[in-house]
């Protein structure tokens, strides 16, 4: 253990260039939709990627990509489809099975999830956050060696509570924060017209307020819900569509954003 007041010691993940956080502040925002699309649309761009699933207790990646359990002894981590690298506790323990951790051992579970397993060469690794500001985003925030995170919204006022103390958490633990994406931003009917179910400008609103850049809004789309339990995301399946239209822009805008990056451009880690 480090001594008191000590920076908290980062995992090595050799051969990994960008670590990118997606988080939220509460669930049922879509955040873990984003994750597997924003993944998906990097590697469309050409990018080595992987996707972990940080979620201990709700893992929901294997389901989105058709996947379950795992025999590790003839399959190795990570598993690949659609050329992405995976991880999940959803490969470990049946949907049926419920995992009764206490805060130690899922934050054990999570840095074996980072550093012990084999990532290989990687340009992007994608970390799906549960909700929350519990002992796996302090875990990830403190050994993983971020490269900053994305905070997804729903344009209400009840998420943006929860979101602003997810942005709150990655100041606090020296994260930089890449912007703020506002999911179920509006629907639009077959006329054209749009319709504002959840609210309007929360997203937006909220980048202003904690000073960083407004990635832009994600429309709703019920095909995305139907590809999610098919197993094939969104992005990857309806690519013309402008959900995907709109993914495939964004991991452009957060590939540039990493690479541009300087080497190391984390800010100084701190022990809570």
């Amino acid at each position: 253990m480090p001594p008191p007041g000590a920076p908290a010691q980062k995992l090595v993940l050799p051969g990994v260039r960008h670590v990118l956080a997606v988080a939220s502040g509460k669930g049922g925002v879509g955040k873990s939709t984003v994750a597997a699309n924003l993944a998906v649309a990097l590697q469309m761009h050409g990018r080595r990627t992987g996707l972990m699933d940080a979620d201990i207790y709700g893992p929901s990646i294997p389901l989105m990509f058709g996947l379950g359990l795992v025999d590790q002894t003839r399959t190795p981590f990570p598993i690949e489809k659609f050329g992405l690298k995976l991880m999940s506790m959803g490969f470990l323990v049946d949907p049926s099975q419920a995992v009764i951790w206490r805060g130690p051992k899922v934050a054990q579970a999570v840095a074996q999830f980072l550093a012990g397993v084999n990532w290989g060469d990687l340009d992007d690794l994608v970390i799906d956050l549960p909700p929350g500001t519990g002992d796996a985003q302090l875990t990830l925030c403190q050994q993983a060696p971020l490269s900053g995170a994305i905070v997804v919204t729903t344009p209400g006022e009840v998420a943006l509570i929860d979101a602003r103390k997810a942005v709150k958490m990655f100041e606090e633990v020296r994260v930089p924060v890449l912007g703020i994406l506002e999911n179920m931003s509006h629907f639009t009917t077959d006329d054209g017209t749009q319709h504002r179910i959840f609210g309007e400008g929360g997203g937006a609103k909220l980048a202003a307020e904690a000073g960083v850049p407004f990635l832009g809004e994600l429309p709703i789309d019920p095909r995305v819900a139907a590809c999610a339990d098919a197993g094939e995301p969104m992005v990857r399946k309806h690519t013309n569509a402008a959900i995907s239209t709109a993914y495939l822009a964004l991991a452009q805008t957060i590939a540039a954003v990493l690479d541009a990056l300087p080497e190391g451009s984390e800010l100084p880690a701190v022990e809570l």
